[in-house]
């Protein structure tokens, strides 16, 4: 794929999606740490659902370490992992409040620095908390970068630095967000719904299909 297809990919989402976000519902970047760490094999649906019990009695480093951990679990137990994740959760905000003023850390090394936090959830934060150029690839977007061939990897990390390198610089802010919903609403896994996507003519999966059968 060349530079000229990549470009005129990222218009066509950028035209149809100008002001693309997370799913996750939160209102500061210490809420969207915490619900990216929930997020690890669960929903952003189920997440949602759980925050927003959570968040209100527990929006702060200080008020979630108030709650403890039994507490966190009552708010957090119907997602996956829970348990682990609680734990997380209650040991990030002891060191949000001892090493970082109770604010969450806009570099990578303190971001990875945290429990339960690695490069994706990072990638997440300073994306979409900080503004800063990064990209948080999850099964949807290494599943989109290697169908289609924008940038095709055999692991996260290559596919992450092939994205990095190859989307437009203007676009790279909002590209991790067009990727996510694209995989997770239009390029499925098990059936890609190509009769309805938006850049079918500049996709080179071999699989794809159309309404009249594949081409």
């Amino acid at each position: 794929m060349n530079q000229h297809i990549r470009r005129e990919i990222f218009e066509r989402f950028r035209a149809a999606n100008p002001h693309p976000t997370t799913e996750l519902q939160y209102n500061n970047p210490f809420e969207l740490l915490i619900a990216v760490l929930l997020s690890a094999q669960a929903t952003d649906a189920g997440v949602n659902k759980a925050t927003a019990k959570l968040f209100p009695v527990a929006g702060t480093p200080q008020a979630m370490l108030d709650l403890g951990l039994e507490g966190v679990m009552e708010y957090t137990r119907t997602i996956g992992l829970y348990k682990t994740k609680s734990k997380h959760i209650i040991e990030t905000c002891r060191i949000l409040l001892h090493q970082h003023q109770g604010e969450v850390p806009s570099s990578r090394e303190a971001l990875e620095a945290l429990p339960g936090v690695g490069r994706k959830t990072a990638n997440v934060v300073l994306n979409t908390a900080f503004g800063q150029l990064a990209m948080a690839v999850d099964t949807h977007i290494f599943r989109v970068a290697n169908r289609t061939r924008i940038a095709p990897g055999k692991n996260v990390r290559e596919v992450e630095d092939k994205l990095m390198k190859v989307i437009p610089k203007e676009f790279l802010l909002d590209a991790h967000h067009w990727l996510i919903l694209h995989g997770r609403y239009t390029c499925k896994a098990q059936k890609p719904l190509c009769e309805q996507c938006i850049i079918n003519d500049l996709c080179e999966y071999p699989s794809k299909t159309v309404l009249m059968g594949k081409i």
